[in-house]
């Protein structure tokens, strides 16, 4: 199975750097209206069977010009929702980023017990994503538009031959694209694809000058040190 793995485009949260999680959450920003249209163009080289989408509206957004050029009806599931900031959502001072990030950071180290400050923790987290990826692995090969945060934890933990000292992997800017093939493991143990391509910058170039949200870089260097 190929699943492809798609970044929403820029809301104005993005822009002002928040911890924006909750449903239905804003819509896009211009740009991020041109990135969305540019994801068809980032993905025509792609077989898509399938399209899902989350229950935010920003996913929705992102994913109109995809559905629209391959007649593919978005399926919507709660599973590919961001990870929930909590108490910590709408916050966007340094040390509300840093405990967001400190608790995906956990859970790529291998403690999946670690829980979000008011909300959930990795088993938690991964089960639900991990329940809607066994649901489309009935097709060969699906896209999925969903959030940073999720992406980067999901891929990082089930990506056989991430690299975290790599670079490339530290960027996933809105409409970044993530590659991989594999099947469901049904386990919660790390593994099980193969990190195929790692597009961490936005579709048709479209940058975001920085504005691309709290979780579009991370600082892995201690991670990948550790």
């Amino acid at each position: 199975m190929r699943l492809i793995l798609i970044r929403h485009g820029q809301t104005p949260n993005n822009v002002r750097s928040l911890l924006d999680t909750a449903v239905p959450g804003p819509g896009l920003t211009p740009l991020g209206e041109l990135q969305a249209a540019a994801v068809p163009g980032a993905v025509a080289d792609q077989n898509i069977d399938a399209l899902y989408i989350s229950n935010l509206t920003r996913t929705a957004l992102t994913a109109g010009p995809l559905a629209a050029e391959r007649q593919l009806a978005p399926v919507v599931r709660d599973g590919l929702r961001e990870i929930s900031a909590g108490d910590l959502e709408m916050k966007g001072d340094p040390d509300s980023v840093k405990a967001y990030l400190g608790a995906l950071m956990s859970w790529l180290k291998g403690d999946l017990s670690a829980r979000m400050p008011g909300a959930d923790n990795g088993f938690e987290v991964l089960e639900r994503f991990d329940a809607v990826v066994a649901e489309a692995a009935a097709h060969e090969s699906v896209a999925m538009v969903s959030h940073g945060a999720m992406i980067r934890f999901w891929a990082g933990h089930r990506g056989i031959n991430i690299d975290w000292s790599d670079s490339k992997y530290h960027d996933l800017s809105n409409t970044g694209i993530v590659t991989l093939e594999g099947e469901p493991t049904g386990s919660n143990a790390p593994g099980g694809w193969q990190i195929q391509s790692w597009q961490g910058t936005p579709a048709g170039g479209l940058s975001g000058l920085d504005a691309d949200g709290p979780t579009a870089e991370a600082d892995f260097d201690g991670y990948a040190n550790s």
